[in-house]
């Protein structure tokens, strides 16, 4: 059978092409954004979480966690995103939750309540 179905693509053979990668450490968490194309040049975008665990024997090692956001589903995601860290600024307004700047949307000086300095662009 030919076509590219059964062919066994190598690191340096691969099907998309990376782009651009974003990442950003958090504790034991490192999340990455990576901007990738497919031969198409479509871009799309993976969300890799990879969480470091140390073994009682010494041994570290990496659990790792994917999202792969497609074109069509950017808008969505990204208004869905908005939406959600702007509810959580919402409710840690409330009193009822722990707050602090550096969780939740934060907002400067002329924006308005509907807008946050979250872009997707800098994903």
């Amino acid at each position: 059978m030919s076509g590219d179905r059964n062919q066994d693509w190598g690191r340096n053979d691969r099907r998309e092409e990376d782009v651009h990668t974003i990442s950003v450490k958090a504790g034991k968490r490192t999340y990455f954004f990576d901007i990738r194309a497919t031969r198409a040049k479509d871009l799309y975008l993976t969300i890799t979480e990879s969480k470091r665990q140390n073994h009682s024997s010494g041994e570290v090692t990496y659990s790792k966690h994917k999202l792969f956001l497609y074109k069509e589903d950017f808008e969505k995601f990204h208004d869905g995103l908005r939406d959600s860290l702007e509810k959580i600024g919402e409710l840690q307004g409330t009193g009822d939750f722990q707050s602090g700047d550096h969780n939740g949307p934060r907002r400067t000086e002329g924006q308005s309540d509907g807008e946050s300095d979250v872009r997707f662009e800098d994903l």
